[in-house]
């Protein structure tokens, strides 16, 4: 019966297999340039093993249910059926995992030889571990004797050893070890390999021994203590194939939310089962705490509390941080000046730093809470002293306040953004950064200012929306006006036209009129609106064509000059400089 059923169950399987081979064939074409990508691929392909793995147990534990059977047939037939299915999980995911006929798609970093040997021997050990389980199991059911049950489990244990011993032995070896075995028989690479094949080979017998004798508590930590430090080496070769890209894209320092979730995930669940797994067989009650337990029990609840609330937090931190980071270098990406969404990534820019501050000091602020609550201590009065501690603090501190409180309602009000040109006082440069209490202005010239945001005051903010930059040039007195404002709107046009600078001019270039008759030029007013911190580039270039223009079409720019009078003046002048002359050379000539 058993046959029959297992054999029902690997033609279902079989013939799920030919009707996704068309979905399989998909996956294995799919692109995998990007980290997205491969995840995408590695899910589909776990999917396909485990929906084989999923109609073979369709195929056999369905089959045999739908019949009416004897309670006694039904328990065994149902127990060994199960073991049969475990065994095709084991073998979906040891495929999914080193995928011995692709080393493209392998996620572990071994050989082919190797991931073949595991692939194999892993599925096969998982289903004797599973047998024997459950005929242990069944053989209370029939009713044999304590000490036959347990000679049972013995040779069934020892067989499972030696399948360890087998796969350890003839585990393959690298290409260059393999040919120093050939060449030399005392080369340090062979001593080194035969040492490690004798510890293993020891520490399963030893693994063997603690469960025969009962004892479990310290089989669990034996078992927990090897397998989580080799599962932790062997997550970031796992993980690297998905992660890479294959895309030619600048590296970023931000790390993304899969890559949290894939590796930090992956890690704190490995550590995190191990705790558990190890509280379990320490008889740890993490749930409850009696008032009679002792302290080192309750020292030791604690410190598994602790360590999955610190695992968890990191966790939480990380992808926070990383969706924060993500969005902050979106935020920088360029986009147009002065449109809706150059508006929003600027804000945001502003806004997300603060924030993930905010969140780092909630969360472990919560999160050392917790521990010290799991640890036994009595939170409560802690956190009143910390509210009187705080309004202490408060009073004492008073500009420290201040400066955060102004700070806040400074952002609530929009006053400036990351990047923008403000002025307050004798402080005035681009804002680089924010704290919770201070603003870094870097000047123009270089200085990096520190400012409080309660010394701030009043803010002139010199990049929102737009700016009318003035212009004033003299021209002589004999100057064609008209014509003058015809080339000015000209050369707005010519402006507005180019290129490099239309996207930053809103309203062209053009001449107010006459701003005043000077001593010797008309001053001419010239006015033009454009976006914040472009005016200085845009004003250069228009001096420059303006003066082009005015040499070619004959204007002149005024220029101070002095003018002496001629005339009856003049010559009166001179004879009385003559006269003044001979009467100082008289004395010298009469001296003579």
């Amino acid at each position: 019966m058993l046959g029959l059923f297992v054999g029902l169950g690997l033609a279902a399987e079989w013939l799920m297999g030919r009707l996704t081979a068309g979905l399989g064939q998909w996956t294995a074409a799919l692109p995998l340039v990007t980290t997205v990508q491969r995840l995408r691929a590695a899910a589909l392909r776990l999917s396909n093993g485990l929906a084989l793995a999923l109609a073979s147990a369709v195929g056999s534990v369905g089959l045999f249910l739908v019949g009416d059977w004897p309670p006694l047939l039904r328990e065994i037939v149902v127990g060994y059926l199960l073991v049969f299915v475990l065994v095709r999980v084991a073998r979906a995911l040891c495929l999914f995992l080193m995928t011995p006929q692709d080393e493209q798609l392998r996620l572990m970093s071994v050989r082919t030889a190797t991931a073949r040997q595991w692939s194999i021997r892993l599925p096969v050990m998982v289903g004797w571990l599973a047998f024997g389980w459950v005929t242990v199991g069944l053989l209370e059911i029939l009713e044999f004797s304590g000490p036959a049950r347990q000679s049972i489990a013995y040779g069934i244990g020892l067989i499972l050893v030696a399948l360890g011993l087998e796969a350890v032995w003839r585990r393959p070896l690298p290409d260059d070890l393999t040919r120093s075995f050939e060449l030399t028989s005392s080369s340090g690479q062979r001593r080194q390999t035969l040492l490690l094949n004798c510890l293993l080979s020891a520490y399963l017998v030893l693994l063997w021994l603690l469960w025969a004798a009962s004892m479990m508590p310290t089989f669990w930590f034996a078992v927990i203590a090897t397998l989580l430090p080799v599962s932790l080496r062997l997550l970031s070769p796992a993980t690297a194939p998905l992660l890479a890209s294959a895309a030619p894209t600048a590296p970023s320092d931000a790390a993304t939310v899969h890559e949290i979730l894939l590796e930090r995930g992956v890690r704190a669940g490995l550590i995190i089962t191990a705790v558990l797994l190890l509280a379990s067989a320490w008889h740890i009650d993490l749930t409850s705490l009696a008032a009679s337990d002792m302290v080192a029990m309750r020292l030791m609840r604690g410190a598994v509390s602790a360590i999955i609330i610190v695992l968890v937090a990191d966790v939480v931190w990380r992808v926070v941080r990383a969706l924060i980071d993500s969005r902050i270098a979106a935020g920088g990406s360029a986009a147009p000046p002065g449109s809706a969404e150059g508006l929003r990534r600027s804000r945001l820019q502003t806004l997300l730093p603060i924030l993930r501050n905010v969140l780092f000091v909630v969360l472990f602020t919560m999160a050392g809470l917790m521990v010290l609550s799991a640890m036994g201590f009595e939170i409560g009065p802690l956190i009143a002293g910390a509210g009187v501690a705080g309004v202490a603090i408060g009073f004492g501190a008073q500009t420290l306040v201040k400066d955060i409180i102004s700070g806040v309602f400074y952002l609530l009000d929009d006053a400036f953004r990351v990047g923008e040109y403000i002025q307050s006082g004798i402080y005035k440069g681009t804002v680089e950064s924010f704290s919770l209490r201070s603003v870094k202005l870097r000047h123009h010239r270089g200085p990096l200012y520190t400012v409080p945001f309660g010394e701030l005051g009043a803010v002139e903010n010199m990049s929102r929306d737009w700016v009318i930059d003035k212009m004033t040039i003299g021209v002589t007195y004999d100057t064609d006006l008209e014509k003058a404002r015809k080339l000015i709107k000209q050369i707005g046009r010519d402006l507005a036209g180019d290129p490099e600078f239309k996207d930053h001019i809103i309203e062209p270039l053009k001449m107010q009129g006459v701003e005043q008759f000077g001593d010797y030029a008309i001053r001419l007013r010239l006015k033009m609106t454009c976006r914040p911190g472009e005016q200085f580039v845009i004003r250069r270039k228009a001096y420059a064509m303006i003066k082009n223009v005015f040499d070619a079409n004959g204007i002149k720019f005024a220029q101070p000059t002095v003018q002496v009078a001629g005339g009856e003046a003049g010559a009166a002048a001179q004879r009385s400089i003559e006269i003044t002359r001979s009467a100082a050379a008289q004395p010298i000539e009469a001296a003579e």
